[in-house]
């Protein structure tokens, strides 16, 4: 890891979403990604949380703040402040359920329709090392993320396959895209994408790019 940094000491901050159907393993990736950690007590989500991890992208920081949320209907009405500012998203299905595969057309969608243009999606195949149950082939998973133009990976939480892999290769592609500036993220972490500023409870609330040289408290 090198010199210690401090938690707050990031050159890009990035909200990256999870979506898909209940159980696809959404919560498993992200403590295995964050703290490494695994549950078999698969408890669902109320609501909304959200962990962090940094990474190093060339010589940047890269602070991924990542959230995940319960895929029933039922929480629905927080659509549009959970995708708010998101400039990322894993887009989860299991790959031993084709129902959840089926979904993820409609969860693209809403995503679609919630985002920047230019948000950078994975399509992940969770549950991989099931492999005596899978229901879906990565054939098929694959020509649907290659005409959709999303990144795909498969995954196991569980075994720590890919993890790793399906975060960083996001954050990498999103670092690629806000360099190029074709990612619209403001230097004001309340700026969204579209340019309207919200009231936001924490400046970790929206991706950002942190000002450099600039003598903030």
């Amino acid at each position: 890891m090198g010199a210690y940094r401090a938690d707050d000491d990031y050159d890009y901050l990035f909200k990256v979403v999870l979506i898909g159907d209940s159980g696809v393993g959404k919560s498993n990736l992200l403590s295995r990604f964050t703290k490494n950690e695994f549950s078999l007590e698969s408890k669902s989500t109320i609501g909304v949380e959200f962990a962090t991890r940094s990474i190093h992208v060339d010589d940047k920081i890269v602070k991924a703040q990542i959230w995940d949320t319960a895929g029933q209907e039922r929480y629905r009405a927080i659509t549009s402040a959970y995708y708010r500012g998101a400039v990322g998203a894993l887009l989860v299905y299991d790959v031993t359920r084709h129902v959840t595969f089926e979904n993820v057309e409609k969860w693209l969608k809403e995503l679609r329709d919630h985002t920047d243009a230019n948000i950078v999606i994975m399509l992940v195949g969770n549950k991989a090392d099931l492999r005596h149950l899978r229901a879906v082939s990565t054939d098929d998973a694959k020509a649907f993320a290659e005409r959709e133009n999303t990144f795909f990976m498969e995954t196991s939480a569980l075994e720590s396959l890919n993890v790793d892999n399906a975060f960083t290769e996001v954050l990498t592609q999103i670092y690629r895209v806000v360099s190029r500036k074709t990612l619209e993220i403001g230097d004001d972490p309340a700026a969204l994408p579209k340019g309207q500023t919200i009231n936001v409870g924490s400046r970790d609330d929206v991706s950002a790019v942190k000002k450099s040289g600039c003598c903030s408290a």
